[in-house]
């Protein structure tokens, strides 16, 4: 909290340097213009050698100002971002709002655990985690929260995680010039798509004629300047109107590839800063040292290509003002050579292009993994096991108040699952969140809400927070049981970490009882490792044909001074306190 106060304070100081810089360079800027005009107007009039000079000098004067005008833009963008950056992670730290985006649109209901756990939405885990500002940063972080990672690359984005949480500086100013970026779906997919639509060459016979007419107009030119004969000035009016000729030609190509990618340059270039960034910075772990290799092609740099073709777009953007498009190809077909360019640059860089901007999302969700750490620094990185054993020293949901959590240890070892009684809001679901969330977090090579972690990284698959579809004309109980098949069909030959709460509610009690206790008898016998919250005692009772396998863990609720006790610590054994009947009783229901 004390750093970012204090980098908050830095760059407001810095802001205001910079305001000042850019107002004063405003003025001058247009008071040159002003002297500008006004010695080209005296010149005009009295022809002095002077003025002439004058006007020139202001002239330069401007376009030297004109450059560091946009400097200093380009640096009160950064400072402005930097400010909000962490302005937002004080926000954030004082529990007064989450200002990030909560990945909303990457849910899917039919995912085995996104919708159970909260993953995506408000208040979800990947609105806390969330540090990115591009879209293919974002779609990256929530692809990791989807995926389990092979034990590898999860010990290799440790390390990467790791590296990344300890350089705070470079994360910002990453973060900062992806949020002058100001990247959108629609304009990464504008590229993506421009890169992959299939291009022809400019013929033989067209490059020929894109370099002999123009030589003509300028043979032509330079001839009428040293003779002046009138008749060459007919010759240029009719080349001139050639090379339109020819670029007509030639102006549903170019249409055809500006059409998906207007005002594309701006974030071409942004994109070259962000990779010129990776491109520039010292690091050590193999997971980032790799991705910078994927930024090397052809002996040069991504950000030095990327340059290249945003030069090209913002050229051949002048073909949308008719003025300067006619000045240009009528005397030396300009867009036509910008067209021709920019197929050449297609053919030989477009098969990488998807891979640097991928590059630029992976470094967004490691950013965003190493903020989590940074920010929590009492977390551990889970130590990797292939054993099928699962330890946690105080286990807890991370996104809970640090000052309130309560922290639990849990064991699950080869063929152990848990079955957890207590009344309600005894924390049962809560706990199993925890579970849940933390072996996702473990998946991906974050650091999780324990003091101590020992983890076979396994599959998570979650029964526990289902709804009617009315879209799709199925009931609460007819989509469980699908979720519940779903379960069993993934665990068919596959190992995987389990968690059910409270199911077939949606059915009479003896049903449910007897559903629930083979549902557990299936889900051991596959193997699964895991925890069922239940409210039945006889599905506790299971645990007398498997006491090998099955344990009872339970919540306990005290009744001190006439008021309900939740302590929210894991016990051994079976819940024999209860708390509803004490509820309806006190609040006058019974």
């Amino acid at each position: 909290m004390n750093q970012y106060s204090a980098k908050s304070k830095s760059y407001s100081q810095e802001l205001s340097k910079i305001n000042k810089k850019y107002n004063s360079i405003s003025l001058l800027r247009l008071l040159c213009i002003i002297l500008f005009l006004g010695s080209l107007y005296y010149y005009i009039q009295n022809s002095g050698i002077i003025l002439i000079i004058s006007a020139v000098l202001f002239f330069v004067g401007f376009i030297v100002l004109m450059r560091i005008h946009s400097k200093l833009l380009f640096e009160r963008e950064i400072n402005t971002a930097l400010l909000e950056i962490n302005e937002n992670e004080i926000s954030y730290l004082e529990k007064k709002t989450i200002p990030f985006e909560n990945g909303l649109e990457f849910n899917d209901f039919h995912h085995p655990y996104a919708y159970d756990l909260d993953i995506f939405g408000e208040h979800s885990l990947f609105q806390n985690l969330n540090r990115t500002a591009t879209f293919i940063g974002k779609k990256k972080l929530a692809e990791q929260l989807l995926t389990l990672s092979p034990n590898q690359e999860i010990i290799e984005n440790q390390t990467a995680v790791k590296e990344l949480s300890g350089k705070l500086d470079w994360r910002q100013n990453f973060l900062a010039l992806a949020k002058v970026s100001q990247d959108s779906k629609a304009s990464y997919e504008a590229l993506m798509a421009w890169g992959k639509f299939p291009s022809v060459l400019l013929s033989k016979g067209a490059i020929v004629l894109s370099y002999v007419t123009p030589l003509l107009f300028l043979g032509v030119l330079v001839s009428y300047i040293f003779t002046f004969e009138a008749v060459l000035l007919s010759y240029l009016s009719y080349l001139f109107i050639l090379n339109l000729l020819i670029v007509g030609k030639f102006y549903k190509r170019i249409q055809i590839e500006i059409a998906n990618a207007e005002d594309i340059d701006k974030m071409i270039s942004q994109y070259g800063l962000l990779l010129k960034k990776i491109e520039e910075e010292p690091f050590h772990s193999q997971k980032i040292k790799d991705l910078q290799q994927k930024l090397t092609f052809k002996k040069e740099n991504a950000s030095v290509h990327l340059k290249t073709l945003s030069g090209l777009f913002s050229n051949m953007d002048t073909i949308g003002n008719l003025l300067t498009a006619s000045l240009f190809n009528g005397t030396f077909l300009f867009n036509l050579h910008v067209l021709k360019k920019l197929l050449n640059w297609k053919k030989e860089h477009s098969e990488a292009l998807e891979d640097w901007l991928d590059v630029i999302g992976e470094f967004e969700m490691l950013n965003s993994l190493a903020n989590f750490a940074y920010n929590n620094t009492e977390f551990v990185y889970p130590t990797l096991n292939t054993e099928f054993k699962i330890d946690f020293s105080e286990l807890s949901h991370p996104l809970l108040n640090a000052k309130t959590r309560v922290g639990n240890e849990v064991a699950f070892h080869p063929q152990s699952f848990m079955i957890l009684t207590g009344s309600n809001m005894s924390g049962k679901s809560t706990f199993l969140r925890s579970l849940g969330i933390n072996m996702v977090l473990s998946g991906m090579g974050s650091v999780v809400c324990a003091n101590q972690a020992n983890v076979h990284p396994l599959p998570v698959l979650v029964s526990m927070r289902l709804s009617d579809s009315l879209s799709d004309s199925e009931s609460y109980f007819f989509a469980e049981i699908k979720r519940l098949k779903q379960i069993m069909d993934e665990l068919e030959g596959n190992a995987a970490f389990v968690l059910l709460d409270e199911i077939l509610r949606g059915t009479n009690s003896d049903d449910k009882r007897n559903g629930t206790i083979e549902v557990v008898k299936k889900v051991i016998a596959h193997k699964a490792i895991g925890a069922i919250a239940t409210h039945d005692i006889e599905v506790c009772l299971t645990t007398n044909e498997y006491p090998d396998i099955l344990t009872n863990k339970c919540f306990e609720v005290e009744i001190e001074n006439d008021e309900l006790h939740f302590d929210y610590k894991l016990r051994d054994g079976i819940c024999r306190n209860k708390s509803a009947t004490f509820l309806m009783k006190k609040m006058g229901v019974i």
